[in-house]
């Protein structure tokens, strides 16, 4: 493998099995399932400040904002076991790359127990949690798993993470359907068990979409530090606090989310520019997102049982104090919404920020 230092001289080089490049700083989590494909294939090479979207092999260099080797050390942290690397800044054509070299593994590396591997120009999961298909499986469940299966492509690490736990809750509905669908999907379980699982798992998913959100803000602001810029005020303690700079990125991402969590997505939306000049959220789509979340803030904080502000958004469906249940059919329905915004949303961040992919 070459010299760090020497480097500089295959830049220009296509993308191959043992080149990647990317245009921007990745989260760690990210870059660890990167090093941990090469490590796990032939070894190689990934330069960062590089971008190749357009076919065309361009020298776009680093934000000074952000510290690489930071990032590195966490993303070397999550591998087990840890591989061989190197990483250092080079500078080329004026601009500030960072390059991270990585020998061939003789063991296994993992990330989170889950085993990447270089195919070509992907890193791809070689080891995905399968799941033998029943001949009872419901449709709706058979085509979302189709759907989130061919989403792992070209996702930012925000969306992989988001994919993985929809994909735990469709095993969890299908695993447990003579609770949650005893007689028809369509129709709400009478059973009592399966009325909380069933907003236990609304919620969860509503939270984790939440949480992409949160996660693609930081791979945002990390990908380009000048949209954390705001007139905002943060407190000393705010600050110091966090341990880095990108622990305190995460922070606000994180903190950005407080509107949403309290149901204004349309507050949201206008805090955050960075979401709404990606176009995909209209107000359209805004109140559709605000009434799964009023559903689970029903489920969360009401067990359920409808109150005034939820007749705000659905006004004449319903009667203060009525017990609220979703058919599994529905609840799925609302899975298959967010799914879709989800991968609208990722594909126009990573076009517009030229946000990293696994």
């Amino acid at each position: 493998m070459n010299n760090i230092r020497d480097i500089s001289v295959i830049i220009g080089s296509p993308e191959s099995e043992q080149l990647e490049y990317k245009a921007v700083l990745p989260p760690a989590r990210s870059l660890a399932q990167m090093i941990a494909a090469f490590a796990n294939s032939q070894g190689g090479t990934i330069i960062l400040g590089v971008n190749d979207a357009s076919g065309e092999v361009k020298i776009t260099g680093l934000s000074e904002d952000f510290h690489a080797n930071g990032v590195t050390h966490k993303a070397i942290d999550l591998l087990n076991p840890t591989p061989e690397v190197r990483y250092e800044y080079i500078t080329k054509e004026g601009k500030r790359l960072y390059v991270i070299q990585v020998e061939k593994s003789q063991s296994t590396v993992a990330v989170e127990n889950k085993i990447y591997i270089r195919k070509g120009l992907q890193n791809i999961l070689s080891n995905p949690e399968t799941k033998k298909v029943a001949a009872s499986q419901l449709l709706l469940i058979k085509k979302l798993t189709v759907d989130l299966n061919n989403f792992r492509v070209g996702t930012t690490g925000a969306k992989s993470k988001f994919i993985d736990h929809y994909a735990g809750v469709l095993n969890i509905i299908d695993d447990l359907g003579s609770l949650l669908y005893p007689t028809s999907p369509s129709i709400p379980t009478t059973n009592q068990e399966g009325k909380i699982l069933m907003r236990i798992l609304l919620s969860s998913c509503a939270d984790n979409f939440e949480i992409y959100l949160t996660d693609l803000l930081y791979e945002i602001y990390l990908a380009n530090p000048s949209t954390l810029k705001s007139n905002q005020q943060v407190t000393i303690k705010e600050v110091l606090d966090c341990a880095d700079m990108q622990e305190f990125v995460l922070y606000w991402a994180k903190k950005k989310l407080g509107k949403l969590q309290r149901g204004s997505v349309k507050g949201f939306i206008s805090d955050n520019p960075q979401i709404k000049d990606l176009g995909v959220l209209d107000d359209l789509e805004q109140d559709k997102i605000e009434k799964i979340l009023q559903i689970r803030h029903l489920y969360a904080h009401r067990n359920g049982i409808v109150d005034e502000k939820f007749l705000q958004f659905y006004p004449g469906q319903f009667k203060i104090n009525d017990e609220h249940q979703l058919s599994t059919a529905e609840i799925l329905g609302h899975f298959t919404y967010l799914v879709d915004i989800v991968d609208k949303l990722d594909q126009a961040a990573i076009l517009k920020y030229q946000l990293a992919t696994l």
